[in-house]
């Protein structure tokens, strides 16, 4: 059965999806896989609190591939702190993937104090600023506030939504070209024990008043792709990955991009070396490949 849920809480504008943290624990083996499935991958970038990243950027989103480089660096946890550093760190002693999901904000603050009438929030804002690389190669600011939500019944996912300061500093259309032909990002997909239990976390922290659910999960159809929790079975039914949530609630379990070409992407990965089966149309690298993620391409045209 098939309908809509209009979920109390508090919503301002719906919130598209920003970028993903794919925590791993190599990050240079972890950017050569990605490199060898055909994305363009940045360059090293470090925080001062001790996480790396490398980014895989799309129109409008971006992967952000991290590790915990200088552990002694990481700031804890602290009453009304949401410390990144220290989530990624204990999110990687058991595993690596995708280890939080964010959203894109105009105004973190103004979003901070909607969690929290909504009972999701309770953290203050992160404001951080680095280091980047121009178009050009010239040296640039990039600046970002985070503001953070929690679901109660999903310990071990991240979710905030991200303000970008210099945003023109930031997005780089040369930087969204990928030999793999992926265009764009279609959804982000979780899964859980009881993908209803989670909907009005979801849409609160989507600003999305409706969403769409059906026997096998919820959908919220952001402003840029979908972010759906899927039951563990659903996904597996569709995507051929088997994975358990092990009442832990939500887990981001994969990414689906959309891509014009799936037999240019086809002989690309084996090229590369990189494993992947066809599924229901679908073009998938599973998380033994993928560093603990299932990337999923499905084929537009258009």
């Amino acid at each position: 059965m098939t309908g809509t849920t209009d979920s109390p809480g508090t919503w301002s504008r719906p919130r598209g999806l920003d970028h993903v943290v794919h925590a791993v624990h190599n990050l240079e083996a972890a950017a050569a896989f990605y490199a060898s499935a055909g994305f363009q991958v940045g360059t090293r970038n470090r925080h001062p609190w001790g996480t790396h990243n490398r980014i895989v950027q799309l129109p409008g989103f971006f992967i952000e591939l991290l590790a915990v480089e200088e552990p002694d660096k990481i700031v804890p946890h602290a009453p009304g702190r949401f410390s990144f550093g220290a989530f990624q760190r204990d999110y990687l002693k058991t595993r690596q993937g995708l280890s939080m999901v964010l959203l894109e904000s105009t105004d973190a603050r103004a979003d901070q104090r909607l969690f929290d009438a909504a009972g999701i929030g309770g953290f203050e804002v992160f404001d951080f600023e680095r280091d980047g690389e121009g178009e050009d190669g010239a040296p640039v600011k990039v600046g970002f506030s985070l503001a953070f939500a929690r679901d109660e019944r999903s310990p071990h996912t991240g979710f905030a939504v991200c303000a970008q300061h210099h945003p023109q500093n930031f997005w780089q259309a040369s930087r969204q070209c990928h030999a793999n032909g992926t265009r764009g990002i279609r959804a982000v997909t979780m899964i859980a024990d009881h993908p209803a239990d989670h909907h009005i976390f979801l849409s609160a922290f989507t600003g999305v008043r409706v969403l769409h659910s059906s026997s096998i999960g919820v959908v919220s159809q952001t402003p840029r792709g979908n972010l759906e929790i899927l039951a563990a079975a659903s996904f597996r039914d569709q995507f051929g990955v088997a994975l358990t949530t092990e009442d832990e609630g939500t887990i981001v379990a994969g990414l689906r991009f959309s891509v014009g070409d799936a037999g240019h992407l086809e002989a690309l990965l084996r090229e590369g070396g990189v494993p992947y089966v066809r599924r229901m149309g679908r073009i998938v690298i599973g998380p033994e490949a993928a560093f603990g993620a299932t990337l999923i391409f499905e084929e537009v045209r258009s």
